[in-house]
């Protein structure tokens, strides 16, 4: 298996949808799963265009029929049903085959989530050629509640989808990457899982997001890490001898 990590700059706009494509064409061939950061098809700042740049399920038909060649995550303002949410996409097989939306909306300091987006309702677990999984979007793993949740699913990979903006700028590097590393470690290990972190790069309106995507292995060790503030596209083989010799011993217990 083979999961090519998209760290790219969305742009305030729906090109994006265009960019993501011609991206999943070029990289099909060799990837099994290709994952983009949160709101990949939109940008993060959308503010009031949000509610004509967000995009209905069957205006992403293009990426569905991708899928036919390799799975893909990617983020999304979607709307259903009069609403709008921040969104993680799963498509796989030619459909769209799990939809994830956004539990916790930061709405404080620089963030305005809560004003744009309504909430989801839960995290749920789905199947996939390459195992179980759950997909998560950022502010959502930074809650107890929601690592408890993730916990009682028993995923083999969770796919964590970001638009995280750098901050807590110190001598030893940058604050915020290492209480996401923290989060992400804990995660794999409390869970037995694969993390995949994909988090986005770029500027909008004066904020900065730092990258810094990341493969966590089920014992808790980085297998992969890319460079901070840098667009970067990598693909990553996971050792699921690591992961199968786990399942193995917890049958023996």
């Amino acid at each position: 298996m083979t999961i090519t990590l998209v760290q790219n700059a969305p742009r305030l706009n729906r090109t994006n949808l265009h960019t993501a494509a011609a991206m999943v064409e070029q990289h099909a061939q060799k990837s099994d799963v290709i994952v983009f950061p949160e709101l990949a098809l939109n940008g993060y700042l959308l503010q009031d265009k949000v509610y004509e740049d967000a995009w209905s399920a069957n205006e992403l038909t293009p990426l569905a029929a991708l899928s036919s060649a390799c799975d893909i995550v990617i983020g999304a303002a979607l709307k259903a049903n009069g609403r709008t949410y921040n969104t993680g996409l799963y498509f796989s097989s030619g459909e769209l085959r799990h939809i994830h939306r956004k539990l916790h909306l930061p709405n404080y300091g620089m963030f305005e989530e809560a004003r744009y987006f309504f909430k989801g309702n839960g995290v749920e677990g789905f199947d996939t050629a390459y195992g179980h999984c759950v997909m998560l979007v950022c502010e959502d793993l930074w809650r107890a509640q929601t690592m408890a949740d993730v916990y009682a699913i028993k995923p083999e990979f969770i796919y964590v989808i970001a638009n995280s903006p750098a901050r807590g700028f110190e001598e030893n590097g940058l604050d915020i990457e290492g209480q996401w590393d923290a989060l992400l470690k804990s995660l794999a290990l409390l869970c037995n899982a694969y993390v995949v972190f994909v988090n986005r790069v770029g500027f909008e309106d004066g904020l900065g997001f730092w990258g810094g995507s990341r493969v966590i292995t089920p014992q808790g060790d980085a297998e992969v890490t890319l460079p901070l503030f840098e667009e970067a596209v990598m693909d990553v083989v996971p050792d699921h001898r690591l992961h199968d010799v786990e399942k193995w011993l917890a049958k023996i217990d």
